[in-house]
């Protein structure tokens, strides 16, 4: 790693820098203050690009050095952008539509090189197998507390993972950072996470 490179994660996700800590990075923690909406007609391809962009850079300001690391996470089924849970019954409307059923897991990264100005984006997708859910298990899920705070209303590394029948992909991608591919994007910009540990 360069020497006295700072990382900065643009995320108030606690998934987000667990995944971080447990690859060895040592970072701080400076959630972005964008708003996220997607605009309409864009893909949601396009609108985890824009917004992992749009983190970053927004943290990024007045930094004169360091890597900033932002992100964003959605759940796409039937062409439907689903983010987090509102309240107990969008989280029971989200967790019927995933019920049996296929669904896309997409997280937007990008990273910014503060030294450089340099900034590198890309995505990761996942596609993830529901086991049909009783009406019993997404009232018992919901009474977990656990889909609030996340996209599609589920946690892969937690309870949630009682109604995953198959993945195809990058399981961190589904908790929220595609770990290999954050560190691909760091190495372009000159900083080694195996150099650091």
């Amino acid at each position: 790693m360069q020497q006295g490179s700072k990382i900065v994660l643009a995320s108030a996700s606690p998934r987000r820098a667990e995944i971080l800590r447990t690859v060895g990075v040592k970072f701080e923690v400076m959630p972005s203050r964008i708003e996220e909406e997607r605009e309409p007609g864009e893909s949601p391809k396009d609108y985890v690009l824009r917004l992992a962009k749009d983190k970053t850079l927004d943290v990024a300001r007045g930094l004169f050095s360091g890597l900033v690391i932002g992100a964003d996470t959605v759940v796409v089924v039937d062409d439907t952008v689903l983010e987090k849970p509102e309240d107990a019954e969008d989280a029971r409307r989200m967790l019927r539509m995933l019920s049996g059923r296929w669904h896309q897991v997409l997280t937007g990264v990008c990273l910014f090189q503060a030294s450089t100005g340099e900034l590198l984006s890309d995505y990761s997708l996942t596609g993830v197998k529901f086991a049909p859910l009783s009406e019993k298990e997404i009232q018992w899920y919901i009474n977990t507390d656990e889909p609030f705070g996340k996209a599609g209303a589920y946690a892969i590394q937690g309870f949630g993972a009682l109604f995953i029948e198959q993945i195809q992909g990058n399981y961190m991608n589904v908790v929220g950072l595609p770990i290999e591919l954050v560190y691909r994007l760091a190495k372009r910009l000159g900083v080694d996470f195996c150099e650091a540990a």
